[in-house]
C-alpha cells in the first residue's frame, strides 16, 4: 500500500475509533468502559500501523501508552461562543513550512468551580478542520511539555455534542481523551502547539501523559 492510501487508512481507523466512542457513549454505555476500549484500540493502531506516530523500532518496543485514571469530573459540556476575533495564527511546521489556523470559537465550561475559557481554531490547510489544543500546569513534569490536543478534525479525532443538540451552542469536552500531538514521539514530526491563549494555570489530570 502507498504511504498515501496508509495515510488515509490510519485516518479513517482514527475516525471510526471516535465514532465507536461516540455511539457507545450515546447508547448509555459506562463511560469508563468506553474509554478503556478506545484507549485500547489506539494502543493497537500505534502498536501496528505503519503510519503510527511511533517509527518501525519504537512500535517494536512499544507496550502501551501512559495514562492518567479515568475521571469523570473532567468530562464537561462547553458553551460555543462564535462571536469572537478571527485572529489568524501563523505556525511553523518546519524549516520551511508554514501554517496558518483562524481563531474560530471560544468554548466556556466549569471546571473545579473555576470558569475557564479556551480557543477553537479553524486549520487553513486541507480542507480545513476544527482543532483545540491546549496546555496545562501538567506540563512538562507528567504530560507532554508542547501540550495536548482535545479533537483536530482533519485528523479524525472529534468531540460530542450533548444529547439533544443541534445547533453546536453546545460541545461535550472530554479530557479523558485528551492525546499527544506526534512530535511528542519522536522528532521526525513538527506539529502546532497551544498558542499563549490556551494555556491554562490549573492541572488536569486527565488524558495521555508524557511518552517518554
Amino acid at each position: 500500500m502507498s504511504d498515501i492510501f496508509e495515510l488515509y487508512n490510519y485516518r479513517l481507523r482514527v475516525a471510526a475509533m471516535y465514532n465507536e466512542r461516540n455511539r457507545a457513549l450515546l447508547a448509555g454505555e459506562d463511560a469508563e468502559s468506553a474509554c478503556k476500549r478506545f484507549r485500547a484500540a489506539r494502543d493497537a493502531l500505534f502498536a501496528t500501523h505503519p503510519q503510527s506516530a511511533l517509527d518501525e523500532e519504537q512500535r517494536a518496543q512499544f507496550t502501551g501508552l501512559r495514562y492518567f485514571p479515568y475521571d469523570p469530573s473532567l468530562c464537561v459540556e462547553a458553551e460555543v461562543d462564535t462571536s469572537v476575533e478571527p485572529v489568524v495564527l501563523t505556525v511553523a511546521m518546519d524549516a520551511q513550512e508554514m501554517m496558518t489556523m483562524t481563531r474560530a470559537a471560544h468554548v466556556r465550561f466549569l471546571l473545579e468551580a473555576r470558569q475557564i475559557t479556551l480557543a477553537v481554531y479553524w486549520l487553513n490547510v486541507y480542507g480545513g478542520g476544527l482543532f483545540l489544543p491546549f496546555r496545562d500546569a501538567t506540563c512538562p513534569a507528567e504530560s507532554y511539555g508542547g501540550g495536548r490536543y482535545l479533537f483536530d478534525t482533519i485528523k479524525g479525532s472529534n468531540f460530542l455534542l450533548p444529547p439533544g443538540e443541534v445547533s453546536m451552542e453546545h460541545i461535550i469536552l472530554d479530557f479523558n481523551y485528551a492525546y499527544n500531538p506526534s512530535c511528542a514521539y519522536n522528532p521526525r514530526w513538527v506539529c502546532p502547539l497551544a498558542p499563549v491563549e490556551n494555556r491554562l494555570d490549573i492541572a488536569i489530570r486527565a488524558g495521555e501523559k508524557n511518552f517518554h
